[in-house]
């Protein structure tokens, strides 16, 4: 339940409670400072009340109303100190200890807390208790003990959470736990069905069902660390891994239930998207970030965006549009080392008889890119000493001095198609995405993007290999389009 980055908003009122509050803490730990309480929202909080500690007490008090739902305490830099609950009560005392361990928390005035800190106590029982059962691991003679141990404990924290939830369902907090419980995934595929794959099917079926307990128009849940946790978790923990198509496809199982809730729109589509935005490292990410603005936000179902943000939006989708993986590679005729300032003798990026190109933007004052660039001449000189150079690198010198980038390809006579400096028939910044250097594109035969993501070198052939796999239908295919083109340039090109 740890937040990092903190917003002081004014007090939402809604779900309201007619008396005011007064909320006591007491530990020796409690320091003459100002202390927040902080209500929870995505991965920040919203600042709701300050007092300052005097004697090891501190109290919270005003004739406002607080909503039901989960709160923090925020020392003087706004760190969380720990969780508590504003359910059955708003009047109450909770004295900690100086390590705020759960077992320590001692509740007056409000069962809901009570109850919240013997279920948190309990998981750092069991936590520890697992820890404790897997340093037996060490021991190879241990091996089935410890199965048969972790098999009970599990089966102990199954029945005590069982228990909790049936005896105290009128709780906030219980509500919450019995909404994160794990998806109950069947042990074998069901009969009648056309799978094959038991743990692929399972894979799906966890995806498929992991909302189910979640009541997407209940809006107080915007305000749980529990919403957030399962949201960045579904989306950065349990889609990680998969394609654009995938990810996108469970998007819009989630997002196509609350299209009609801006409320519950606004809170998943503003965390999500921008991340998927951002990602520089993951591959397909950026088409997930086209394909839910444009599902989304440009199909007109976010009013609260502002013209300005949509126009904003389109933009960027326009802009990364072009360099998505599978669209069109277009096509750049720059100068080589020469500098000729004539079109005809200008080199084009598509026209090699190589089937793969590698657009290589690079810089030679950035570290990383002469690191990179040199390990790439090494796979490079390997694969043509061997008579086997399935890739041609066009290589750009991402700098504005051309003098210098020609010096640095001259001195470490680099043997790549190098080309640079202004004169060139596009902006390829504009065309292939390119936010700074190293930035590494990979064209098949057809000259489509199949990488638009800067792999390591030792990835390339592997990339390559996994990519004819997975496409088989390129794995004999030759640049027909640019053969006859690359071929007749070949004395220009030919390294």
């Amino acid at each position: 339940m740890k937040r990092f980055v903190i917003i002081i908003l004014a007090l939402f009122p809604s779900f309201v409670f007619p008396q005011g509050y007064r909320i006591e803490f007491s530990s020796p730990a409690l320091e003459t400072k100002q202390y927040y309480i902080g209500q929870h929202f995505r991965d920040t909080f919203i600042i709701c009340d300050s007092a300052t500690a005097n004697k090891q007490k501190l109290t919270f008090a005003g004739k406002q109303s607080l909503k039901t739902g989960v709160y923090a305490l925020l020392d003087d830099k706004k760190k969380l100190v720990f969780d508590f609950m504003v359910d059955d009560s708003r009047k109450f005392t909770i004295a900690f200890d100086d390590k705020h361990t759960y077992a320590g928390m001692k509740v007056t005035g409000s069962k809901a807390n009570s109850l919240m800190y013997e279920y948190m106590a309990k998981l750092d029982w069991a936590n520890a208790q697992g820890k404790a059962i897997n340093e037996k691991k060490k021991d190879p003679s241990q091996k089935a003990t410890v199965n048969k141990e972790l098999e009970q404990l599990t089966k102990t924290m199954k029945a005590f959470e069982e228990q909790y939830i049936n005896n105290n369902k009128k709780y906030r907090f219980t509500q919450l736990v019995d909404m994160t419980m794990r998806v109950d995934v069947p042990n074998e595929i069901p009969a009648g069905s056309k799978d094959t794959n038991l743990q692929q099917w399972q894979a799906i079926y966890y995806r498929t069902h992991f909302w189910d307990r979640i009541d997407l128009t209940d809006h107080s849940l915007i305000y749980t660390p529990q919403l957030f946790d399962k949201m960045n978790y579904y989306f950065f923990g349990v889609l990680y891994y998969q394609d654009a198509d995938t990810i996108t496809h469970y998007a819009h199982r989630l997002l196509d239930k609350i299209v009609d809730d801006s409320v519950m729109l606004n809170y998943f589509l503003e965390f999500i998207t921008p991340r998927y935005e951002r990602s520089t490292k993951n591959i397909g990410w950026d088409q997930v970030f086209v394909n839910l603005v444009r599902d989304y936000y440009l199909a007109g179902h976010c009013p609260w965006a502002t013209k300005a943000n949509l126009l904003n939006k389109r933009q960027t989708v326009d802009f990364l549009s072009q360099s998505l993986i599978g669209a069109m590679g277009q096509e750049l005729m720059m100068a080589d080392t020469n500098q000729s300032s004539d079109p005809k003798d200008w080199i084009s990026s598509h026209a090699f008889p190589q089937k793969y190109v590698i657009l290589w933007f690079w810089d030679p004052d950035c570290n990383h890119c002469k690191k990179q660039t040199a390990e790439l001449k090494v796979l490079y000189d390997s694969l043509s000493a061997v008579g086997n150079k399935i890739f041609e690198v066009y290589a750009v010198g991402y700098e504005s001095d051309t003098r210098k980038w020609i010096n640095y390809v001259d001195n470490n006579q680099l043997p790549f198609v190098n080309v640079g400096g202004p004169n060139v028939n596009i902006d390829y910044q504009e065309a292939y995405n390119v936010h700074g250097a190293p930035t590494m594109i990979i064209l098949n035969a057809d000259r489509q993007i199949i990488m638009n993501k800067t792999l390591p070198t030792k990835s390339i052939l592997p990339f390559i290999e996994q990519y004819e796999k997975n496409h088989p239908e390129q794995a004999n295919r030759a640049p027909s389009k640019w053969q006859i083109e690359g071929i007749r340039r070949a004395k220009i090109v030919d390294n």
